[in-house]
């Protein structure tokens, strides 16, 4: 434990800025979280710390996937948790961490397809799932049968409508009713400011 603690105080002492300095790096620090902060809001980020799906459709292009959820069968009794994140708690968080990540740097660079498609890792979680909940209904003999013919089959092979139907894009299903993001509220402070400063007209 000692030699811990040692070692944690050799690297504060290396990595600690020249006194003159630590104005500056304090001020800078202090942007820096505050700006991560704002981002983050901004972002609804720790709404994807929730099983709540309409987390999922901060992102618009989503919208067809929450909507054919939530009128299927699965929308009754699962979230977009339960079939696209791993269930153990440490794998939970560290894929969604991953994905989330993926996800953001996507959408910020304007790369995210018109056709939404599961990338492997994601196919592979999704079929963990099937089995995890549907595991007890499928015989051996069904089982055999899926798996044969050169390869391992996936689930949605055969059940291509679960759960959410033939949804290609978002020109496959433009009316969805699904759930609005909140506006992003502003600091009272702010809005009155902003109220007090408009010209008038």
């Amino acid at each position: 434990m000692k030699t811990l603690i040692k070692w944690f105080a050799d690297g504060f002492r290396i990595l600690r800025p020249p006194r003159k300095f630590n104005l500056l790096v304090l001020l800078l620090t202090g942007v820096f979280l505050g700006l991560l902060a704002v981002t983050l809001h901004i972002s609804r980020a720790t709404s994807y710390l929730t099983n709540d799906p309409a987390a999922c459709v901060n992102c618009h292009i989503m919208a067809p996937q929450y909507a054919s959820w939530q009128k299927g069968s699965h929308g009754r009794f699962t979230t977009c948790n339960d079939c696209h994140v791993p269930q153990d708690l440490m794998r939970k968080y560290m894929y969604k961490a991953y994905d989330g990540s993926r996800h953001a740097f996507m959408f910020t660079f304007k790369l995210e397809p018109q056709v939404i498609k599961m990338h492997a890792p994601g196919q592979r979680v999704v079929q963990e799932n099937c089995i995890r909940c549907h595991g007890d209904f499928m015989a051996t003999t069904l089982a055999a049968a899926c798996n044969s013919g050169g390869g391992e089959r996936r689930c949605w092979d055969c059940h291509r409508d679960v759960p959410h139907g033939r949804v290609n894009s978002l020109a496959s299903a433009p009316h969805a009713r699904v759930p609005t993001p909140d506006p992003v509220r502003l600091p009272a402070w702010l809005e009155e400011r902003m109220q007090r400063d408009k010209p008038s007209q």
